[in-house]
């Protein structure tokens, strides 16, 4: 696997567009559209919240039901959430206009929305919007940036990436893009994510891999603990590449994803890395675990937790709030054998062989340990804090990332529909 240059137009046969419709901002992209020159074999994930966006809803059914699909129209500023039956009909429109102007059925168009909920979108700047699109989508790197863009919101930075891999013999091309910085606490999937690849994979495999692979990946961030009406991610595959066919244990089956698997984990700590006011990623890693499950709960919950994060933002060696966290988060082990460390990317790889020594001990066995408050403060205060629980019970280890808990998160929120 090589990561390359681009993004979600990087594998053959995608183009892209990203143009200004002023559905809420002015002076800046908010809608985007990603195109395949041939039909696709469509996998997805959805929000697990019990209000599900219109959008949601609709792309939902296709993914289940449509034989294929072809284009994506996304729209920013508003959610088209909490909008009733108006809210679809402006989906079934939007995909509508899409395919005749592109010359789909409107079931070949997914549809997608960040945003304000509560709010209808206006019908005839998403009409006008979608005619830039058709008219302007094109192959490259440029396009593919351009509609990475556009489907920002509160973000400070666009998030594409791309990668090829060897299937026998054949170069294979993953490309993806994503958004999101707040209402992050996903639970199948996160915010916005499109991916796209010219493998050639039937539905029923890229779907097995695209609902594992976001079990630890997209399911492993949390911002703020808020689950978005509107989290999606779609992996689009058109067969461009004329690959194999991947199937299910082979050596080809593995390197596909493990690629995919790159592209996800890049993109969903780039989302947590992005959250709103963040100036620190945190990267939680529980190992020994008596199972998966508890291995991701205590990882979750130690990133998920407002003290902890509030405390990482202070630079503040707290530790008794990492504790606080594994314990209150509902799954069992023994804090009297245990341990905690502040870790490091260096040191990572020791860890997972159970040689900690890279790291700083903070807690082990029911007490604190003896060590520079000096030294905790400058690792608490790098771009990245690495947090290593040791549960020593088993065998099994997971990672969760989310971010610190600043002032200027209060700010972005208390004013975002202004």
């Amino acid at each position: 696997m090589k990561q390359i240059e681009g993004g979600i137009t990087a594998p053959k046969g995608f183009l892209a567009a990203g143009v200004e419709a002023g559905i809420k901002y002015e002076n800046r992209k908010d809608m985007a559209m990603i195109y395949s020159e041939a039909p696709c074999v469509v996998a997805g994930t959805f929000t697990s919240n019990k209000v599900k966006a219109a959008p949601v809803k609709w792309d939902m059914e296709l993914v289940e039901k449509s034989p294929f699909v072809q284009a994506v129209i996304v729209n920013t500023g508003i959610a088209n959430a909490g909008t009733g039956e108006e809210g679809m009909q402006i989906c079934r429109e939007s995909a509508k206009e899409a395919g005749r102007l592109l010359n789909l059925p409107e079931t070949a168009v997914l549809v997608g929305s960040t945003g304000v909920i509560g709010a209808q979108l206006p019908m005839d700047k998403i009409k006008a919007g979608i005619a830039k699109l058709a008219e302007k989508k094109a192959a490259g790197k440029e396009a593919g940036t351009d509609a990475s863009i556009a489907i920002m919101t509160t973000d400070t930075v666009n998030k594409e990436i791309a990668v090829t891999v060897e299937i026998a013999g054949v170069t294979v091309t993953i490309g993806g893009m994503s958004k999101g910085s707040g209402m992050i606490h996903p639970n199948m999937c996160t915010m916005l994510g499109y991916v796209t690849t010219d493998a050639v994979i039937d539905k029923e495999t890229l779907t097995g891999l695209v609902k594992n692979d976001v079990l630890s990946t997209y399911n492993m961030i949390s911002v703020d603990g808020d689950t978005s009406t509107n989290d999606t991610l779609l992996v689009m595959a058109n067969g461009l590449a004329g690959n194999a066919p991947i199937k299910q244990g082979t050596p080809e089956y593995e390197a596909f994803k493990e690629a995919l698997h790159f592209v996800n984990e890049t993109q969903a700590k780039r989302l947590a890395a992005d959250g709103e006011g963040a100036m620190a990623l945190i990267e939680t890693t529980v190992f020994h675990a008596k199972d998966i499950e508890t291995a991701r709960t205590l990882a979750k919950s130690v990133i998920s937790s407002s003290l902890t994060k509030a405390a990482i933002f202070g630079h503040d060696s707290n530790w008794g709030r990492i504790l606080c966290a594994l314990g209150y988060a509902g799954v069992d082990f023994d804090p009297d054998h245990c341990a905690i460390y502040y870790g490091n990317e260096a040191g990572k790889g020791a860890a997972l062989q159970g040689d900690f020594s890279a790291g700083m001990l903070i807690y082990e066995d029911g007490i604190g340990s003896a060590y520079s408050e000096e030294e905790a403060t400058k690792l608490l205060s790098e771009e990245t804090v690495y947090i290593w629980v040791d549960i020593k019970s088993g065998k099994e280890t997971a990672t969760a990332w989310g971010c610190d808990l600043t002032y200027d998160y209060v700010k972005i929120n208390a004013d975002y529909r202004s």
